[in-house]
């Protein structure tokens, strides 16, 4: 089924986002702090024309799925609400988006850590941009997406997720302060490759999770702390006054930026991987936002031949791991950690690269 099939009509415009992966900083950029993402080679794909009625039209193919939305109606808590909330918020800046119909194609996993959602807020409002000739650069996009999962979809995220899908690529990582929102690309440790593999374990994120609660949770420590973010704090000594479990979650995330920072100076591929090792142990054992079998596919990669470290990325609550290996060899370091996971009585897949396993 294609755009034309759906809605009768050939599409105005189409535009994509990639989804992405996080090496380090993860739950910092709620906290001003520092992030350390890459996009990946998944894209969502959205084809965008012009409705015949007074109501959008979305269809995911994905779910196999016709959502039609007018203006007065509630929004529904699918995919949609991504959409419209992106929708909504362009036109708050001012600029009427007349009903559309809007065609989605995606091959980034649902539910993996991978920022699915924020490819479909990017390339929606990549759509948006290109249709009615929007002037609005790619960080204001990364803006107007955070906000849309906010307020929209439920979740109170930061904006790594959407800086990353709108201004990161492939091939280096981008260095975030998510404080003044400034960025740069950094390159890859010399000798290393990315490889991603899901545990299996869908995680979810939207509103009433455990991730919501756990910015609550940093929010109320930087106050007992005096301060405006846990950012502002470079010691992990200073977290030690705080009640639990403030002081783990606190902990957490003083370490985390500082692991960030740490990577900013062009680190051999054994350190990074080192502090890659230390921020999933922090994810597990501090911010408690790991599971067992995600914790299982971890150290089964940190203890496969070529591989430096790995470490929950995502969220957390289920999700993928990411793991820096050595260049070439990411396919057969995937093929020896799936079997052992297999072992071990889970299901998992390789992400990145995109390549065929044989498990």
């Amino acid at each position: 089924m294609n755009f034309q099939r759906v809605f009768g009509t050939l599409p105005k415009t189409h535009a994509s986002a990639p989804g992405r992966v996080n090496l380090l900083g993860e739950h910092t950029d709620y906290n001003d702090g520092f992030v350390l993402p890459s996009a990946i080679p998944q894209r969502t794909l959205v084809q965008i024309g012009f409705s015949s009625d007074n109501r959008h039209h979305f269809y995911s193919a994905e779910y196999d799925e016709l959502i039609n939305v007018s203006d007065d109606d509630t929004i529904p808590q699918k995919f949609v609400s991504y959409i419209c909330g992106c929708i909504r918020l362009v036109e708050k800046e001012g600029y009427k988006i007349p009903p559309i119909n809007l065609y989605i194609t995606s091959n980034v996993p649902i539910g993996a850590g991978l920022s699915s959602s924020a490819a479909l807020e990017i390339a929606t409002l990549r759509g948006l941009r290109a249709l009615f000739n929007i002037p609005l650069d790619d960080l204001k996009l990364a803006q107007i997406g955070q906000l849309a999962e906010i307020r929209y979809a439920g979740l109170n995220c930061g904006i790594m997720d959407q800086m990353a899908s709108s201004l990161a690529d492939t091939n280096s990582m981008l260095l975030i302060d998510t404080r003044t929102l400034k960025y740069r690309a950094l390159p890859f440790p010399t000798g290393t490759e990315i490889l991603v593999i899901d545990s299996g374990e869908t995680h979810k994120l939207a509103a009433g999770s455990g991730y919501n609660q756990r910015r609550a949770e940093c929010e109320a420590a930087a106050q007992l702390l005096g301060v405006k973010a846990l950012r502002d704090i470079d010691e992990p000594q200073a977290v030690e006054v705080l009640p639990e479990p403030l002081k783990k979650r606190a902990r957490h995330v003083v370490t985390e930026n500082n692991r960030v920072l740490e990577a900013m100076k062009s680190l051999p591929a054994e350190r990074f991987g080192q502090l890659m090792n230390a921020s999933h142990t922090s994810q597990r054992d501090d911010y408690e936002v790991s599971t067992p079998a995600v914790d299982a596919l971890a150290a089964i990669l940190q203890e496969t031949r070529g591989v430096f470290g790995a470490r929950l990325t995502g969220g957390g609550f289920g999700g993928a791991c990411v793991a820096l290996v050595e260049s070439t060899k990411a396919g057969v370091i995937a093929s020896e950690a799936i079997a052992r996971y297999q072992r071990a009585g889970y299901t998992g897949r390789i992400l990145v690269p995109q390549v065929q396993v044989n498990s």
